[in-house]
């Protein structure tokens, strides 16, 4: 079943898009005028102007990898674009598992991201009209706005099923994990209820809670058509697990690599000729995913090759460059109506020699 409608592009022009949106968002954030505080700042620090050196997305090398902390650390003031003082924001956080949660000022970021999304959605499996179940991160996470707003854009409304995935990460790491599991239930029990007594046809879920809750009951006899599920891993033999037997062949599932910095990737038609190999693919101009050398970051992986995913977010109310995500994947060409580098089989980065604790995702 096709994960998504994809609208081709070709690979020319998606350079130049990508590379003309760069420099608009350069001169937005730079300019005295409309430009972020922060970046203001680094400039005369640096003692260069961006607007002057940067042309296209080759120059972003020119910036070095970007520094999280700022996130935690800095005042607010220091992210509000000047054209956007004075206007009320929304707070999000990315996971908090690593200290003091990173936080992101958005004002219509978050909506633009999932708008796109939402129009992309194939209507034979995520109907119009038809009402939504969110059992997914609630709280400070943009999840819990971003979901209902995609209900509402397609005439539905959206149930919830509130959870905290820090707490369920913290009994895990104090090795809490028979309370950790009766989180777990007391969450399904929740979704398994709204399941059985109202009429849902679209969810959105972490993997292992739509394992946990096709435990419980057929997921396609209560009548779900399409599955939204966001995770950090979705090996091949999980995709086909959930395609098969979770949504017995019946019901969508729509994989998703997201994040409160980034945005949301697609990904592309899943199929059995791939081996169920996820391939995401970034927002773009939006966002800019790559795939580096996770000892040099400075170089592009090959195709086929694992690396580190780094993230660049292009928008008038974020500009972030060359952030090294959590996370490897493996570098994968255009395809799939998509122009653009992808990122495949995303997983904590260097999974294969850590202990990652991934809690309820």
């Amino acid at each position: 079943m096709n994960a998504l409608t994809e609208t081709p592009l070709d690979s020319e022009s998606a350079t130049l898009r990508r590379d003309a949106h760069l420099r608009e968002m350069i001169e937005w954030h730079f300019d005295p005028e409309t430009g972020t505080p922060f970046w203001l700042d680094w400039a005369e620090s640096v003692g260069w102007d961006p607007r002057h050196e940067i042309s296209g997305f080759a120059d972003i090398a020119k910036f070095p990898t970007f520094d999280d902390e700022v996130l935690r650390r800095d005042p607010h003031a220091r992210w509000i674009p000047k054209a956007y003082l004075g206007r009320p924001f929304h707070i999000f956080e990315t996971g908090g598992t690593t200290g003091m949660p990173k936080q992101r000022l958005s004002w219509e970021d978050h909506l633009l991201d999932y708008k796109e999304f939402a129009d992309a959605l194939d209507p034979a499996f995520f109907p119009p009209e038809a009402n939504w179940l969110m059992a997914g991160p609630t709280g400070p996470r943009r999840l819990r706005l971003t979901i209902e707003y995609v209900a509402n854009l397609r005439g539905g409304s959206c149930y919830f099923v509130d959870l905290d995935p820090r707490w369920v990460k913290r009994l895990i790491n104090a090795k809490e994990i028979e309370m950790a599991n009766r989180y777990k239930e007391h969450v399904v029990d929740q979704a398994v209820t709204l399941l059985r007594h109202r009429n849902i046809q679209c969810l959105f879920t972490t993997p292992k809670l739509l394992e946990a809750i096709s435990e419980r009951m057929s997921l396609v006899d209560a009548g779900i058509r399409g599955v939204f599920c966001g995770g950090t891993s979705m090996s091949p033999q999980v995709i086909r697990f959930l395609i098969e037997e979770v949504l017995e062949n019946q019901a969508q599932l729509v994989p998703t690599y997201g994040n409160t910095l980034m945005g949301l990737a697609r990904s592309r038609k899943l199929t059995p000729e791939d081996g169920w190999s996820i391939t995401y693919y970034a927002p773009e101009p939006r966002a800019v995913l790559r795939v580096v050398d996770g000892d040099d970051p400075s170089r592009l992986v090959d195709y086929g090759e694992w690396g580190r995913v780094e993230l660049t977010t292009l928008t008038r109310e974020f500009f972030m460059p060359r952030f090294l995500e959590r996370d490897e994947a493996i570098r994968r060409p255009p395809a799939g109506g998509f122009a653009w580098d992808g990122v495949g089989d995303v997983r904590p980065f260097r999974a294969a020699s850590s202990n990652i604790t991934e809690g309820v995702y």
